[in-house]
């Protein structure tokens, strides 16, 4: 039987017809020259996709729980299109009839839109958080990532049903599709292994699309992170995909020339299923912070990439840069000595005159969507709810931006989440806070050698869910509180010296975050294996609830030496308790890094039996527990 849930007695209901009436009225209004009003507060553009004849554009808008439709030609919207759940990717069948859209949300939707009519006439389920969702080259599957299921999906559209699901190691975001439809590229967020390593980055995943098996990992370089988008060029020949480099191998002493976080691209052969080499997309006294979406211009020739943290966009030529990369490789002449393509990750001049750098207008923040039409690119952006158009053959681009709606004076914390992920209060933009805890404040998955505690003893970075909440801050709890470690991070972390009405905002953000539920819950409940765990998590025997007492927040708010630590550690160092909220996507754990999964911690890591007594328990047993705080 298809899982498609068509839509009529939905549509007969008085909410949700109130608002198709909303949407048509606006329609209606499309010689109007007032944008609609963001009735609900922000838009959040996320996605975007664009007919092929670039007269219509749809812009995913997060916040709204909306996509609009966006006349090029007009240059306002038209309407808007409720969608189930947060919008987190966008794409259109060839003949633009069909506009897909994932839902995000911990049991999300695909919602299918008739992009004429600007409405949903169906919706398939999906997993934990979809997004990315990518149309096969016949039109008849759609595969989705679900990122925090760590797996991706492929549906039959005809027949309305999921047909598989394929693991990859961890949160994957983004998507492409080889153009014979063979092998899908998948970006997957962060590594998914130890952190305590001399080797530590994200990979990218390779599918085989008809045995739908995972065949192959492509490794970045090390230290790469935080990747968002992988877009396949023109020609199919290569694919790009945005990341960080961090060098967390190194101690925090100061930020110049990349010496914490670099920005990049890695340039992968499609055909081979191996990347060429990475490159920096930052200059010597310039950060390019939180390289996001990509996108290539109408020639092929134009590479497109939005810097989220700096609100730029960077213009590559991207023929000349292959040409420069194989020089390199084969040992040819380049500007320099000979250097093999590992040196080109640490280089910041290697793009030189190859990349234009453009700044956006002054009023549009946070780009992280691009989608281009012939020589036209249109950026969404995040926290301005705005779009901007280049052309892409002017000499000297001149942006122009269009708001989207009546831009709302935003709350304190939604400043704050802005400031969060602003590299522009950054000593020359080399980061942002987002570039060590990603763009929702968790973790970046690295161990850091900050020197809030020393040097020489790096710890893994924490989520800042319930920071605020949870005092002490740091592992070995030198800051007395999280307010007190913003305005040190801003300080020690940014280099920068910013008002204090900065800080006091960053403080309303973090404390604002709510945990995502877990996807290891059914139906938002505990499954039986973790009702079980919970009965020896409470029990006196494992004694794990005498330091995470089953409060709001899991922790004691003590620090204690419970046998962890390592060579870096002093003899008297103890360590603070973590909350185990959310612990299900904060690997790896342990102030070090040292433990890849749970059952590390509980295992290997915990071999006197100080991090709750749980030698005694059966394999069974253990499993069951391990479900119960991964499901918190």
């Amino acid at each position: 039987m298809p899982t498609w849930i068509l839509y009529p007695s939905f549509f007969r209901s008085p909410c949700v017809a109130a608002l198709c009436v909303f949407g048509a009225a606006l329609a209606l209004r499309a010689d109007s020259t007032t944008p609609p009003a963001n009735a609900e507060g922000p838009l959040s553009p996320t996605a975007l996709a664009a007919t092929r004849d670039g007269s219509t554009l749809f812009i995913a808008g997060a916040t709204a729980t909306r996509v609009l439709v966006w006349d090029a030609a007009a240059r306002r919207v038209r309407a808007t299109i409720p969608v189930p759940a947060s919008p987190s990717g966008l794409v259109l069948s060839a003949d633009g009839a069909r506009l897909y859209v994932t839902c995000a949300a911990p049991e999300s939707r695909i919602a299918i839109v008739d992009a004429a009519a600007a409405t949903v006439i169906g919706t398939l389920p999906a997993g934990h958080t979809a997004m990315a969702p990518v149309l096969a080259p016949d039109g008849k599957t759609l595969w989705v990532c679900n990122r925090f299921d760590n797996t991706v999906a492929v549906f039959d559209l005809a027949a309305g049903r999921e047909l598989a699901r394929v693991s990859v190691p961890r949160e994957p975001v983004a998507a492409a599709l080889t153009r014979d439809g063979r092998h899908l590229l998948v970006a997957n967020h962060l590594h998914a292994g130890r952190a305590d390593l001399a080797e530590v980055a994200a990979t990218v995943s390779v599918i085989d699309t008809t045995a739908r098996t995972l065949v192959r990992e492509i490794r970045l370089p090390n230290g790469s992170g935080l990747l968002r988008d992988v877009q396949l060029s023109p020609d199919g020949r290569h694919a790009v995909v945005t990341h960080q480099i961090s060098r967390f191998h190194l101690p925090t002493t100061q930020i110049e020339r990349g010496w914490i976080n670099t920005n990049a691209i890695s340039v992968i052969d499609v055909a081979r299923c191996e990347r060429i080499a990475s490159v920096l997309l930052d200059a010597i006294d310039s950060g390019a912070a939180n390289p996001w979406a990509a996108a290539w211009g109408g020639d092929g020739r134009t590479l497109c990439i939005t810097h989220a943290g700096t609100h730029e966009l960077s213009l590559v030529d991207f023929p000349a840069l292959l040409a420069k990369l194989g020089a390199v490789r084969e040992g040819g002449p380049t500007a320099g000595p000979p250097r093999t393509p590992p040196a080109v990750s640490d280089d910041l001049s290697f793009l030189g005159p190859l990349r234009r750098r453009i700044k956006l207008p002054g009023g549009d923040r946070g780009p992280r969507s691009i989608v281009c039409v012939g020589h036209q690119a249109y950026v969404g952006n995040h926290f301005s709810d705005s779009l901007t158009r280049v052309d892409l053959t002017a000499a000297t681009p001149d942006p122009q931006s269009y708001a989207l709606g009546r831009r709302p004076t935003p709350s304190l914390a939604r400043r704050g989440e802005e400031l969060f992920n602003d590299a522009s209060i950054c000593f020359q933009g080399w980061q942002s806070c987002a570039s060590c805890h990603s763009s929702d404040a968790r973790v970046d998955a690295l161990n850091w050698d900050n020197l809030n505690d020393g040097i020489g003893n790096p710890k893994n970075a924490k989520s800042l869910l319930y920071a605020h909440q949870t005092p002490p801050s740091m592992w070995l709890g030198v800051r007395a509180d999280a307010s007190t470690a913003v305005r040190a991070g801003l300080r020690f972390s940014l280099f920068a010296v910013r008002p204090a009405a900065e800080a006091e905002a960053i403080d309303e953000y973090l404390q604002s975050l709510d945990p995502i539920p877990s996807p290891r819950l059914v139906g938002g409940k505990l499954s039986p294996a973790a009702q079980r765990g919970e009965q020896l998590f409470l029990a006196k025997t494992t004694g794990c609830a005498e330091c995470h007492p089953p409060t709001r927040f899991f922790t004691d708010l003590q620090s204690h030496d419970v046998g962890t630590r390592s060579r870096h550690d002093k003899p008297a160092d103890q360590f603070d308790t973590p909350t185990l909220i959310e612990v299900w996507r904060s690997a790896p754990y342990l102030h070090d890094g040292s433990a890849a999964t749970m059952r590390d911690v509980l295992m290997w890591r915990n071999r006197e039996d100080r991090h709750g007594h749980t030698a005694q328990l059966n394999r069974s047993e253990l499993d069951d527990l391990i479900e119960y705080v991964l499901s918190l």
